[in-house]
């Protein structure tokens, strides 16, 4: 069976399950709770505080100079109209005295997962949540160092972060509508703290829902593949742009940028995996990270922003 074909299933038959896609929708592992291997980990809306912990990591960031030529790339890529917004991601070779599970199990974060001795990710990005029948997401566009006097204000008056936050919320929404009805953006744009290492970050994201038919968990493979790649960490068009990003980047995402999430016999949730941490094959860690690129985006302020998002929180 295929992916489509095995999370329509489960569904169908109310069958708990834990889901984790890549990028290109090409690798998946779906796995029943019920026989959930002991190193596959994870944490759904863990809204506990934060607790504090000394996980820290040395990290090789790429250079600026490596970095503004792909940046350049994406402009005349805007300039010539292919693409409007798109997410440019990017690897930092990461060092830490810790394990895999060790990060796991002494990091926080809103959603987490840990698969086998491969990867793992903290993420603060719902991707979408169904539930009595409707479904939502959450696009997340817009980060600000909560230290900077009048951070929020700042941010949200931002044009260049309106335009972008814009796009992807339009994005979404035609996602939605796709696979539901009466889509509406229940909140725009609004502002989220979360722990980045030893700083604070504020986060921008609105609220999108729609309505399914009663039927949805027959449907489910059919739901979360038209809507993936997730349109906050691609870009807007979408098909054209997820070209570019593969012809630019240089690299495969692999899991990031993916999703994960769980079906509990009755509703769902799931996150996009950001804020990855991945082991290559000689043992060295790579953490991938990236942030949303429009005409009027400053180079130096993106590569600052990506920089700022390989931590442990």
């Amino acid at each position: 069976m295929n992916l489509k074909e095995q999370l329509n299933l489960y569904g169908s038959n109310k069958e708990p399950f834990l889901f984790i896609i890549d990028f290109d929708l090409i690798n998946y592992k779906v796995i029943p709770l019920k026989s959930l291997p002991k190193d596959v980990k994870y944490k759904i809306d863990n809204i506990n505080k934060y607790n504090k912990h000394n996980t820290s990591i040395d990290k090789e960031s790429t250079s600026y100079k490596e970095y503004k030529i792909k940046f350049d790339k994406v402009q005349n890529q805007i300039l010539d109209g292919n693409t409007y917004l798109l997410n440019l991601t990017s690897k930092t070779k990461i060092t830490t005295n810790l394990k895999l599970n060790e990060i796991f199990d002494n990091s926080n974060g809103r959603f987490k997962l840990l698969y086998k001795d491969k990867f793992v990710c903290f993420s603060p990005e719902r991707f979408c949540e169904i539930k009595d029948n409707k479904i939502y997401t959450y696009p997340m566009k817009g980060t600000i160092d909560a230290s900077i006097p009048n951070a929020e204000k700042i941010i949200l008056e931002d044009t260049k972060e309106l335009a972008e936050h814009t796009m992807v919320v339009d994005l979404l929404r035609n996602d939605l509508s796709i696979i539901s009805k009466k889509v509406t953006v229940e909140r725009f744009r609004y502002s989220e703290k979360i722990k980045a290492g030893n700083k604070e970050l504020i986060q921008i994201s609105s609220k999108i829902s729609g309505e399914l038919e009663k039927d949805w968990r027959d449907n489910i493979g059919d739901i979360l593949t038209n809507l993936l790649p997730a349109g906050s960490i691609t870009g807007t068009p979408k098909k054209k742009t997820i070209d570019i990003i593969k012809n630019i980047e240089e690299y495969d995402r692999g899991y990031f940028t993916g999703v994960f999430g769980v079906f509990d016999g009755n509703n769902l949730d799931s996150a996009v995996m950001i804020r990855f941490i991945e082991k290559q094959d000689d043992g060295t860690l790579i953490y991938k990270s990236g942030g949303g690129i429009t005409s009027d985006s400053d180079p130096i302020s993106e590569y600052e922003e990506m920089c700022d998002k390989v931590y442990i929180p």
